[in-house]
């Protein structure tokens, strides 16, 4: 059986549609059940999810605690079966999506992550310089549309698609609620952070390409302002999850490793020549470049003096 999570924060806007696309998906050899966490709505969240309980498997949870890697694992009580689906509350699945995530868990026994392809489906088309300039992976969690089926690295299974199997969870695994959504400010990479942790610990991901999800990205994330303010999360993700005890022994300022000013510097001086030349490219990619090491520099403060996880 496969059982599918999600957490939503007031996704009344998404859920109905989204919760329509479920309606539509081939079940699966054993079955599947959802399982929608509720993380401290002020909308009308749980009577939408309510709404679909005839035509859906569906489990509502609610979790007062803010953060969406708390409210998943509010959800890890309630799984049943062999093989967890992770995705969010703005993905619309395609029709075959259960039933390739289960082929490929079936087929592949010695993984235990599975990560599918996400798509875009814009709310309008974007413009020219959001498909040639933006990097999809880290400002709208999509894949690369070469990613070929086969192994894959820890830091290419997305959240809004990827599938566990529960053997991990009873091995007492658990999400980290300190990274990942929680506010408007934290450090990205909640499911990545997982997937790396599995990966040291010997479990390995496959990519299933046929396993395919579109991400919802809205009109105001086509701003270049909530863009870069993108880039510092992920600059905050990404020192979270590349950060060593080690990497603790270079030179630092006040726990700030020296080499992200001196990497600020030079993104800095592109931005200036970007601007003296009118070269509008330049200038974003720089900035783009100059936010994630300034999410870089918050973590690092941020973490300073803290342990290391395992």
């Amino acid at each position: 059986m496969i059982t599918v999570i999600f957490a939503t924060r007031n996704g009344m806007r998404t859920l109905p549609s989204v919760l329509t696309a479920y309606c539509q998906l081939e079940t699966p050899a054993g079955g599947w059940k959802l399982i929608v966490v509720d993380n401290a709505s002020t909308d009308a969240t749980r009577d939408i999810i309510n709404s679909f309980r005839d035509r859906l498997p569906v489990t509502y949870l609610y979790e007062k605690k803010p953060g969406k890697n708390a409210a998943l694992n509010t959800a890890l009580d309630h799984v049943a079966g062999d093989l967890l689906l992770l995705t969010d509350d703005d993905v619309f699945p395609r029709p075959n999506w259960l039933v390739c995530m289960r082929k490929a868990a079936d087929s592949l026994p010695a993984y235990s992550v599975f990560g599918g392809a996400v798509l875009p489906h814009w709310e309008v088309a974007p413009p020219d310089w959001i498909v040639e300039w933006v990097p999809g992976g880290p400002v709208f969690t999509l894949t690369p549309p070469s990613l070929p089926e086969g192994p894959m690295t820890p830091g290419s299974v997305y959240g809004p698609n990827m599938a566990v199997r529960t053997e991990i969870f009873r091995q007492g695994f658990r999400f980290d609620p300190t990274i990942g959504p929680q506010g408007a400010n934290y450090a990205m990479g909640s499911e990545t952070e997982f997937v790396v942790r599995l990966a040291r610990h010997g479990h390995s991901a496959w990519h299933v390409p046929d396993a395919v999800v579109e991400h919802f990205i809205r009109d105001f994330q086509l701003h270049r302002s909530w863009i870069l303010r993108r880039a510092i999360r992920f600059g905050r993700g990404h020192y979270r999850m590349t950060h060593t005890e080690q990497s603790r022994d270079m030179s630092t300022w006040r726990g700030i490793p020296r080499h992200l000013f001196k990497q600020m510097l030079v993104q800095t001086a592109l931005v200036l020549k970007g601007l003296a030349c009118f070269d509008d490219e330049t200038v974003f990619r720089a900035r783009w470049t100059f936010n994630v090491m300034w999410g870089q520099v918050i973590e690092a403060r941020k973490l300073r003096g803290q342990p290391q996880s395992a």
